[in-house]
């Protein structure tokens, strides 16, 4: 499981950090490269690429080397990345904006994965809406995507949080914290969800698959690693459409060794991309990171971080952080471009050119 978590020190820390070292040292052309990411359905396949040795093939045929490690600690993987530690990390493209973009580190969406689909939801075990959420104490991981996910529904509804009581409660925490009679609503992720939504008396009310496309799951790099050296991107994403053809073939070898790896069972691994919108085809990843929705989910993103007052350290509006998006269109300031979604790698695998 994957722990989206991003609490107030880790977000401030991991931004001082970035602006203090700035864009790693190590921008130029090398032969040595390394990206990390951490357990979540949608990334175990960086796993299998290290284990397998489907890494290493492409790697060789563009004369290079890639490490891909495992951080257990989410947030750290991110940290370490801002730090420049790593060329590449698996995040959420709201965690890319609030962490190496607003701390300025510029960054690349590489490879777009995956998106959340249901495996984020809200669980109530008394009332059966989002309405009903008004008036209760709401258990979360606070200022996580389950925050988000949090505002949506609520902007939906008509409600904001001044109308119920955010308790911050870790994921470890969660299932516990469920069991007893004070806990009455939570905001939580898969395997946990699957878990408490199972509990007798509790009703999902709303889950991640009401905003598709928002919570996105994607393989960031550095900007300026990737442009001084084109071979990286290719290597990392020729890897990764070869493992995305054996999921999607059901390689149940594949599979199992991601479900082992993830700490479930292949029937389990199963359940959970059920509710991931996996991008086996690198031109549907294309045709989504190139929709008009997604500058719209990124504005969405920019401001429930401005409001939270995580979006880079004195940003004075939800514009503080320039996005761009395929086409060459920015939301945000155009003279502060930070985080970019770069369809070009994942065209070249469409298009059978790696």
């Amino acid at each position: 499981m994957m722990i989206k978590t991003l609490k107030a020190a880790a977000w401030a820390s991991a931004a001082m950090l970035a602006l203090a070292v700035g864009q790693p040292a190590n921008a130029m052309e090398k032969t040595e490269f390394s990206v990390c990411w951490s357990i979540y359905v949608g990334w175990m396949p960086w796993g299998y690429l290290e284990e397998s040795g489907i890494m290493d093939k492409w790697a060789d045929k563009y004369g290079i080397d890639v490490e891909i490690v495992q951080i257990n600690d989410y947030v750290e993987s991110i940290n370490q990345y801002t730090a420049g530690q790593y060329d590449g990390c698996s995040m959420t493209n709201m965690d890319a904006l609030s962490i190496p973009a607003g701390g300025g580190v510029d960054t690349t969406a590489l490879i777009v994965g995956d998106f959340s689909n249901g495996n984020d939801g809200i669980v109530l075990k008394e009332g059966d809406s989002v309405e009903a959420l008004a008036g209760q104490n709401v258990n979360l991981v606070e200022l996580s995507v389950s925050h988000y996910l949090l505002a949506r529904a609520l902007d939906g509804a008509g409600l904001s949080e001044r109308d119920l009581t955010v308790v911050n409660t870790s994921d470890a925490d969660m299932i516990a914290a469920y069991a007893t009679d004070d806990v009455t609503a939570v905001v939580t992720w898969n395997p946990l969800l699957s878990e408490i939504e199972a509990t007798p008396g509790s009703t999902k009310v709303f889950d991640s698959s009401n905003i598709p496309g928002e919570i996105i799951d994607i393989m960031m790099v550095n900007t300026e690693t990737l442009a001084a050296n084109p071979d990286f991107g290719k290597a990392l994403t020729g890897a990764w459409y070869e493992v995305m053809g054996l999921m999607a073939a059901g390689d149940e070898a594949a599979l199992t060794a991601m479900a082992d790896a993830s700490g479930t069972d292949l029937a389990g691994y199963n359940a959970q991309l059920a509710t991931t919108k996996m991008f086996y085809e690198p031109a549907a990843a294309v045709e989504f990171t190139q929709s008009p929705e997604l500058p719209q989910t990124m504005q969405f993103v920019a401001e429930f971080l401005f409001d939270k007052g995580i979006l880079g350290e004195g940003a004075p509006s939800p514009e503080f952080v320039g996005v761009e998006f395929p086409d060459g269109s920015v939301f945000g300031d155009e003279g502060n471009v930070k985080l970019r979604f770069d369809t070009s790698y994942m065209e070249m695998a469409a298009n059978g050119e790696l």
